[in-house]
């Protein structure tokens, strides 16, 4: 399989390639507009640690929404089951990932998943750490230790544009702390600087084929021999990326994909086979649901040419 992957994928990303004009590079958070809106890359990553890559997989780009996926796993590990779904919900929306709808319409008032932005927030707020500062730094280490034992790091710029752009998402907060799912001990700025941390981690897509290389097998990494999440909890995260991992467009991507994923405005996705391949993308240019155009066109052709889905 990796043999024909080697000499097919640079074809499937020329012609995918195809289909970022079909989007635009996210804009209201500045930073990201830098990115090439015509680039297409991917990496996938199979059990024994070999690699095929095609198309512009060497340059850096923002986990965004991605880091949801793993925040909620740390979260589960702190908190147990119990307490992460006392403050969010197991639910899809079908609503836009900023929305803040049915925070209003719906009770209790909390989350209905934690991949939306508001739920992504509660979830920051559950993280164990003295300090914004300690938590970050819990988060980068149990990101890094899923990407292989990489040293990531924070893009200050894209932190610098989000925090001063994210009055929605200080609204959301703002909001969740009226309906106290933030608790009266938590401060909404650091549960938000937190947040906006971990959107803007680094990785390459070689870090995140390694990262959902952990996911595709159950939360034990094949490469050093060691169970890093427990099952239980990386099947919750994998059940959320298909209800809602590709925003509200994840019922029409697990129909024409069939796999589970997690998008991210900067263009990023992290996909997986399960049992076989952790994949990263990166196409900056995104469709009107937030999700990258060539990208998604791109996991579309793999999965229907080696039988992926999972359904």
């Amino acid at each position: 399989m990796m043999e024909q992957l080697r000499e097919t994928l640079p074809i499937w990303v020329h012609a995918s390639r195809l289909h970022a004009s079909a989007g635009q590079v996210a804009s209201y958070i500045p930073e990201l507009a830098k990115a090439p809106a015509d680039a297409l890359g991917v990496t996938i990553m199979g059990a024994s640690g070999e690699t095929i890559s095609a198309g512009e997989t060497d340059f850096p780009f923002t986990m965004q929404s991605i880091s949801k996926v793993f925040t909620l796993l740390l979260a589960l590990m702190d908190n147990g089951e119990e307490g992460v779904f006392a403050k969010v919900g197991m639910e899809p929306t079908g609503d836009d990932f900023n929305s803040m709808l049915k925070l209003e319409l719906v009770e209790p008032g909390k989350p209905f998943n934690p991949l939306i932005n508001a739920g992504a927030i509660a979830i920051s707020s559950l993280i164990h750490g003295d300090t914004p500062a300690a938590k970050t730094q819990r988060i980068l280490a149990f990101f890094g230790e899923a990407a292989g034992g990489a040293a990531l790091s924070v893009n200050e710029d894209v932190f610098r544009s989000e925090s001063a752009t994210a009055h929605r998402n200080r609204s959301l907060a703002y909001f969740l702390k009226d309906n106290e799912v933030l608790g009266d001990e938590i401060d909404v700025e650091d549960v938000l600087h937190v947040y906006f941390r971990h959107c803007s981690i680094e990785v390459s897509c070689n870090q995140l084929a390694r990262m959902a290389l952990l996911l595709a097998f159950d939360g034990f990494d094949p490469l050093v021999g060691r169970q890093l999440v427990p099952k239980r909890y990386v099947q919750i995260a994998k059940t959320f990326m298909i209800m809602c991992g590709m925003y509200n467009a994840s019922g029409e991507f697990a129909i024409k994909v069939g796999i589970p994923a997690k998008s991210g405005v900067s263009g990023g996705i992290l996909a997986l086979v399960p049992g076989q391949y952790g994949i990263g993308v990166i196409g900056p240019a995104l469709g009107a649901k937030g999700n990258s155009t060539a990208g998604v066109h791109l996991l579309e052709t793999m999965s229907t040419a080696l039988d992926w889905r999972i359904f």
